[in-house]
């Protein structure tokens, strides 16, 4: 494998958030069926979740089914439960190692019951962890992330406040995502991690997910360490907080 280009003072982002977007048109693209585009798919988030890890990367959250996917083809559909099904616990086995926690977020009761039940299981084998964190965004929407945790506080009679509410969503006591990843071509944010993603640096690739590699996430962070994260102060106020 060749050496990554990040060099030591490179500013990491803690958390990494993945639209893994362009899967079945790249293998439209090869006369494959989707399926199969989504099969790389699945493995390219595999050896790009491992690689994040070795970069310095503390957590990272994958889109891999909206709930607005729930409207696509059945076959379409079954072909991705399958990969969970033949697939999933070996992969999260295989990177929830040293301490990673693995969440599965999403109205994931949608789902059906075979592949709810791996799921749980997978989870289960991490919940003791406390390191590192993988977030898989299965039959997720934002908004309604955002509904349901509002209305675990109306239950509990509570006044949310801006904490109280991030703590209420799936990513709760996880650091918001530092550098959103976009990849399929398209530009928008798609109903992804609206809440936490308030000041996200978002960078947007050509690139189909599957052909999405290792060097161009890196490409990715380089892109993020040059940026000026000012989170509304001046750059003189920023100057003079460094120089403390």
């Amino acid at each position: 494998m060749a050496r990554n280009k990040i060099k030591a003072g490179t500013n990491i982002p803690k958390h990494i958030s993945i639209i893994m977007d362009g899967n079945g048109r790249w293998a439209k693209k090869r006369l494959m069926p989707r399926s199969f585009g989504h099969q790389m798919g699945m493995e390219r988030m595999v050896g790009l979740i491992e690689h994040a890890f070795s970069l310095g990367v503390q957590y990272v959250t994958v889109y891999a089914l909206s709930t607005e996917n729930l409207k696509r083809p059945q076959d379409e559909l079954e072909g991705l439960y399958n990969l969970i099904r033949k697939h999933f616990a070996t992969y999260m086995e295989r990177l929830c190692k040293n301490g990673i926690r693995l969440r599965v977020i999403g109205e994931t009761s949608l789902l059906p019951d075979d592949v709810q039940e791996i799921l749980r299981a997978s989870e289960e084998k991490t919940a003791e962890n406390t390191g590192r964190g993988i977030n898989v965004a299965l039959c997720y929407g934002s908004r309604a992330e955002m509904v349901r945790a509002v209305n675990i506080a109306v239950e509990k009679g509570e006044r949310v406040t801006e904490e109280s509410l991030s703590n209420l969503l799936y990513t709760g006591g996880q650091p918001d995502p530092d550098l959103m990843i976009r990849t399929g071509k398209e530009v928008r944010l798609s109903n992804f991690l609206l809440y936490q993603s308030a000041y996200a640096e978002l960078y947007f690739s050509d690139k189909m997910f599957p052909e999405f590699s290792d060097k161009d996430l890196e490409k990715a962070i380089l892109w993020f360490s040059q940026r000026t994260r000012r989170f509304g102060k001046t750059d003189e106020q920023l100057t003079k907080e460094q120089k403390i």
